[in-house]
């Protein structure tokens, strides 16, 4: 027989319900305000747009959970993008496989150079990643590059890619489609669910989060395991590069650098991950990626002005921060209690 108290109590004690009921008052208020919220074309084009947030997000959630905080994976991202875009032009060849295979290439060696500094001198993966998202962002701007690609000179691949739908459909608005980027956010979040709870590594990972010296002492190669998680990072921001230039038409050397990061972190850290690794659900960063999509979209049916929404985005990391601190902390009380109580 099943227990439905036990398991309705159980769902009550997951951050990920809360979230869910976070986003769903959210959507009634703006979908009582703005009816065009509701319809199919506004949330294709949500998953659509928010495909690279959702990569991006996967990337700093492997590193997070690992007890590492990752700040160099936006650098990451648009130096692969804007290394590849202007080596297709410079060659003459229009190949979005090519483009993919250059970026991603290149967000490896980059991870592998931070995995480097973090194993081989011991510095905390925040302080090398801050230094490396400036010489990463620094040696692209000197080296390759600070002009603008638009539409014009861009290889038309790019533009093909970003238009590709895996099926369309009628619909009283037009024709509809899901796009390819979509997909690839499925399938990226699908492998990381399989590496971190189907495999050897995804256990050496969550334990190097949560005590690395205690991994250390189980027989995790804590190193390797490291170099694997970078690594991981700087292929998952090679893919989110490439997809995000095919979906403006456009490679600026500064544009992901400016405005992922703050988003990324609000997104996990809502998803109910815990800043000092070892906890958290791709469940949990999906529906945090969904709630900061929402507000970066649709505050403005909400008559919220944008200026606002960097505000809101801050705020969502404090709170998240502290609420998980909190529910942490709840929880170590009460196995603290359940001891107590075991020993008398």
């Amino acid at each position: 027989m099943i227990d439905l108290k036990g398991t309705g109590a159980r769902v009550m004690r997951r951050h990920e319900t809360y979230l869910v009921i976070l986003i769903l008052v959210f959507s009634v208020v703006t979908a009582n305000i703005a009816p065009a919220f509701l319809t199919t074309g506004n949330w294709l084009s949500l998953l659509r747009g928010g495909a690279g947030l959702g990569i991006l997000s996967l990337a700093f959630f492997v590193a997070l959970i690992a007890g590492g905080i990752e700040l160099s994976f936006p650098a990451i991202a648009i130096s692969g993008q804007y290394i590849a875009v202007n080596t297709l032009i410079a060659l003459g060849l229009d190949n979005i496989w090519l483009a993919f295979a250059i970026s991603i290439t290149i967000g490896i060696v980059y991870g592998l150079i931070n995995a480097f500094f973090i194993t081989q001198f011991k510095i905390p993966a925040m302080i090398v990643t801050l230094a490396t998202f400036n010489l990463f962002h620094g040696g692209l701007l000197e080296f390759v590059g600070t002009h603008s690609v638009n539409v014009g000179p861009l290889p038309d691949t790019f533009s093909r890619f970003g238009r590709l739908s895996i099926f369309s459909f009628k619909t009283a608005e037009g024709t509809q489609g899901l796009s390819i980027f979509f997909v690839i956010l499925v399938a990226a979040v699908i492998l990381t669910w399989f590496i971190l709870r189907r495999t050897m590594l995804g256990r050496g990972i969550y334990a190097v989060g949560g005590d690395m010296e205690g991994a250390r002492r189980a027989g995790f190669n804590v190193n390797r395991i490291q170099y694997f998680v970078y690594a991981y990072v700087g292929f998952l921001a090679g893919i989110m590069g490439i997809i995000h230039v095919s979906m403006i038409r456009y490679s600026n050397p500064n544009y992901i650098a400016d405005t992922a990061l703050l988003r990324v972190i609000a997104a996990v850290i809502l998803g109910g991950t815990s800043i000092t690794g070892g906890r958290g659900t791709i469940t949990g960063t999906m529906l945090g990626v969904l709630m900061i999509t929402l507000l970066d979209r649709h505050l403005i049916m909400l008559g919220v002005s944008p200026a606002w929404t960097d505000f809101l985005i801050g705020l969502v990391i404090v709170v998240g921060v502290s609420s998980t601190h909190l529910r942490l902390k709840l929880q170590k009380q009460k196995q603290g209690e359940l001891v107590v109580e075991r020993a008398h």
